[in-house]
């Protein structure tokens, strides 16, 4: 083979490959919860593209999308492990949203922080058969092959995963209405207004802290209920918002502030809320994942 040849048979691979990133990594991206994660695995599944027999692959798309997911699972089975050791309450890796909304798939399914929360409770074979079909809207009889079982096994692995989710989640208020609440929440927790705190807050609200134990005063067990969650709030009022810059960005498709102290980023917050007000607080402040984020 010349060297013609081969510049040219590396060309063609580089270009589909990049042609179908976006994807790949949307799909390990929701599958690890981690940025840097899920570029580790591309790294992996770029070495194996470019040592396969390109010939023997009548949908480059198709099989590398299929390589992503099985070593998204078994990488999934390694990330649990890990989390089981992780200091206090785990949060996935923030993503800046804004420049690809959807990030690589066709809808903005199992990217909401609080949604990949819940998808570490499933396994991952069960959240591959989710990812797949919600967020890529993957035919089941090609899920069912990616995942290697039978395509019943594969409705009843998305049917199992829904109904969990669906168990777990209220219904959540427009994009608009959560920003809203926000931006009250920070400018209540700001100022430590304990009566609109509580007037903001859900009855069951909780507040989760992401730092790996990291951040002094970050609670190691997430915080619980209307009251003990504003009493914290006001507590810190004086301290943690001390000389913030605060900018709001969308993160995992959803309205965030983050927060800069000296030019550094300290914390990404974000909440969930439906009727009942905000259900929950999601303060990301572990500084490896904020690097990654920044």
């Amino acid at each position: 083979m010349s060297v013609f040849t081969v510049v040219t048979v590396s060309t063609v691979a580089l270009e589909l490959f990049s042609e179908v990133r976006p994807r790949l990594f949307g799909i390990a991206y929701r599958m690890l919860g981690s940025a840097l994660d899920a570029e580790d695995l591309l790294q992996e599944v770029w070495l194996r593209w470019q040592n396969y027999d390109h010939d023997e692959v009548k949908n480059p798309a198709a099989f590398l999308a299929t390589v992503t997911t099985r070593l998204a699972i078994n990488a999934g089975q390694t990330a649990r492990a890990r989390h089981e050791t992780y200091v206090g309450p785990w949060l996935p890796e923030p993503v800046d949203t804004s420049a690809d909304p959807q990030l690589g798939a066709e809808r903005d399914a199992a990217l909401q922080i609080a949604v990949l929360v819940l998808l570490e409770k499933l396994t991952p074979t069960e959240r591959a058969a989710y990812v797949l079909r919600e967020a890529f809207d993957y035919p089941y009889p090609q899920i069912a092959e990616i995942i290697q079982v039978s395509e019943a096994s594969a409705r009843q692995l998305v049917s199992r995963a829904r109904k969990h989710l669906a168990a777990e989640r209220r219904t959540p208020v427009s994009a608009a209405e959560q920003k809203r609440l926000l931006t009250a929440f920070v400018a209540a927790a700001k100022d430590g207004d304990m009566a609109k705190l509580e007037e903001l807050l859900a009855a069951d609200v909780v507040s989760y802290a992401d730092s790996n134990g990291t951040v002094r005063g970050a609670s190691k067990v997430p915080v619980v209920g209307r009251l003990v969650v504003a009493k914290v709030i006001k507590a810190y009022s004086n301290t943690f918002w001390t000389g913030a810059d605060i900018t709001w960005a969308e993160v995992n498709g959803q309205p965030a502030a983050v927060l800069r102290r000296d030019g550094h980023i300290y914390c990404v917050l974000s909440v969930t809320a439906s009727d009942n007000g905000i259900d929950q607080l999601l303060w990301m402040m572990n500084p490896d994942k904020l690097a990654a984020f920044g």
